[in-house]
């Protein structure tokens, strides 16, 4: 399955790799990334593949939020089939 992980905030060093070791501890490949600052506001994209048996996404959101919580910044997933019917045009 692959799911979508959005991060924004305030820019500041080590997001990338809070959020990358938080997405490893759940063993989820990263496909895609793509990031983007604006002034001091950054937002991070990841395209992920979970593997294996199904997984609880309320944990697994739980976990990647609280890996944001000390630099600020808000950490969503959701499936990729989702996120893609929720913004296509």
């Amino acid at each position: 399955m692959q799911a979508i992980i959005t991060t924004t905030g305030r820019d500041q060093i080590g997001i990338i790799a809070a959020v990358s070791a938080a997405a490893a501890e759940h063993n989820l490949n990263v496909l895609d990334v793509t990031q983007t600052l604006m002034d001091d506001f950054f937002t991070m994209v990841m395209r992920v593949n979970i593997p294996g048996d199904p997984v609880d996404m309320g944990e697994l959101q739980e976990h990647l939020a609280r890996a944001g919580e000390p630099l600020g910044v808000v950490v969503r997933i959701q499936s990729a089939d989702l996120f893609t019917a929720m913004n296509e045009i």
